[in-house]
């Protein structure tokens, strides 16, 4: 990739040259104290991750959501079991996660109020960047307030590079980056995209969802979904040498013996240049970040505008995300009960699954809104997916499983779920789709 660097170095040297280049200066905060103690098996603590409660004006509000409502108000119980969260692990509720936000509130509030680049940046956002860079197998780290905004900040810089090069005036069509993205790539990598277009910085070619025939096709002439190919997308790298970008939102702690998500199951960890992730999901805290090299980190933090114009995480958030990779390191139980419950799952539909997220497509707005209130009313937390977070008539129900649910959870589920499960498991009346 000595190609991508060289065209890093240069973007690096024009933003020096204009005195451009951006760098966090960490306060010194007392290190966190040790993270509390870890365990061999769920806790008391773990149902708090899935036993919710509604109050019953937003019970009824949901049950009379599509105009179902019968003008009598419904007796449904309001303790429920989530089943559409993203907290696979089961963290949010773990003791020492919990404590760690405690102590570091109790000593420094909020933290600095600024953006990273102000004083919002401190010793323990720079330790949470070292362990993510180290658990990644990376040269470095950059957190960011969100998922959406590391993914932004990523795609801004990105396209930055093009306009560095071109002193003066705005790059010609030929020398903008070309930028090949998933067809079904989440919303934040779409916004991204589309700024840089706009900007005249990218051009975009957009391939068919996990179509490596296509992909290879448009090289050469240049909700829903599953593990992206990653050995595929390996093979074209080495092929045309173009920069790998991949977001790892749901494989992050999930996938991997050590948690390093969808590159450490695959093997494949040197071949991606850059991994954007998220700690709002199996960290079970808040919070985004992007594992890459260090020059790479230089641009991005000098570039990327969602990162540079947003404030920085708090103390407190930062503090439990620190708690949490250390949780992860040591109950590694965790991730094998999460894939235990997904072997559970799919012996009880005879589906074929590969990973805690589970889609049951089941058409119109009207069919997703009945199924949904069907769980509802079977005691499940269940969230109806409609446009336009999905295409018109693919509305499905989304579920996820998590290291908190019980084997009785799932085959409670897996009994609600009977009217919209195929039919002798009939693929062609209803679609089932899985993902990370």
């Amino acid at each position: 990739m000595a190609q991508w660097d060289a065209l890093v170095d240069a973007a690096l040297a024009r933003l020096a040259s204009r005195n451009l280049l951006r760098a966090t200066r960490p306060i010194a905060l007392a290190p966190p104290p040790a993270p509390a103690e870890t365990f061999a098996g769920p806790g008391p603590w773990d149902r708090a991750a899935v036993e919710i409660q509604l109050d019953r004006a937003t019970l009824h509000q949901w049950l009379a959501e599509g105009g179902e409502a019968t003008g009598q108000e419904e007796e449904v119980d309001e303790k429920l079991i989530l089943f559409s969260g993203n907290d696979y692990m089961g963290l949010s509720s773990h003791p020492a996660i919990r404590k760690a936000a405690v102590k570091a509130a109790q000593e420094y509030g909020m933290g600095p109020r600024g953006s990273a680049l102000i004083c919002g940046y401190t010793t323990y956002h720079k330790l949470v960047e070292e362990s993510l860079a180290e658990l990644k197998k990376k040269e470095d780290c950059l957190l960011c307030p969100t998922g959406f905004s590391a993914n932004m900040a990523v795609m801004t810089a990105l396209g930055s590079v093009s306009s560095l090069l071109s002193v003066g005036r705005k790059p010609a069509e030929g020398e903008r980056i070309a930028v090949f993205s998933d067809a079904l790539n989440h919303a934040s990598i779409i916004d991204g995209i589309r700024l840089v277009e706009r900007q005249q910085e990218v051009v975009a070619f957009v391939y068919k969802h996990c179509d490596m025939h296509h992909l290879d096709f448009l090289l050469l002439f240049s909700m829903d979904g599953d593990f992206a190919p990653l050995p595929e997308l390996v093979k074209l790298r080495r092929k045309y040498g173009f920069l790998l970008v991949i977001d790892d939102a749901h494989g992050t702690l999930v996938c991997g013996k050590n948690g390093g998500g969808a590159p450490e199951l695959f093997g494949c960890e040197n071949d991606i240049d850059i991994s954007v992730g998220t700690l709002s999901k199996a960290a079970g805290c808040q919070g985004g970040f992007i594992v890459c090299s260090n020059r790479w980190k230089r641009l991005i933090q000098s570039r990327g505008r969602s990162f540079i114009f947003s404030t920085a995480l708090p103390v407190p958030v930062v503090a439990s995300v620190h708690a949490a990779l250390h949780v992860s390191k040591k109950e590694r139980w965790r991730r094998s009960v999460i894939w235990r419950h997904v072997q559970y799952f799919a012996s009880l539909t005879k589906l074929d699954l590969t990973s805690p997220i589970i889609s049951i497509v089941v058409g119109s707005e009207e069919a997703a809104l009945r199924a949904g209130r069907h769980m509802l009313r079977s005691g499940f937390h269940v969230t109806p997916i409609r446009p336009p977070t999905v295409p018109q008539n693919s509305c499905r129900l989304r579920i996820t499983l998590s290291a908190s649910h019980s084997l009785d959870d799932i085959k409670r589920l897996v009994d609600a779920l009977s009217p919209w499960l195929p039919d002798k498991h009939d693929e062609q009346t209803y679609v089932m789709a899985s993902k990370l």
